[in-house]
């Protein structure tokens, strides 16, 4: 089942938002179930929010010699296509 965040569609007004849909949620539920309408404590209004994704840094290549320390095996392609190691 997927997470799904929500948050009160006016979480600056305290009339309309309680202090749990005002910095938002996650609700657990089926892909198949309409969107949350409404808060599950208070009854007000909320909005499903798009959440920001995790993705990992992305680094420069190991130059030969770290890659060497890393205890990877470094090898270097010849003019007749066969690798040798360095």
């Amino acid at each position: 089942m997927p997470i799904y965040e929500y948050l009160s569609a006016e979480p600056d007004n305290p009339e309309k938002s309680c202090r749990i849909c005002s910095k938002g949620f996650e609700l657990r539920r089926p892909v198949e179930r309409p969107p949350l309408e409404f808060c599950l404590s208070c009854k007000n209004p909320v909005r499903k929010v798009i959440s920001r994704v995790n993705t990992p840094t992305i680094t420069k290549p190991f130059s030969p010699t770290d890659a060497k320390k890393a205890g990877f095996t470094v090898l270097q392609k010849r003019d007749e296509g066969v690798f040798e190691k360095l």
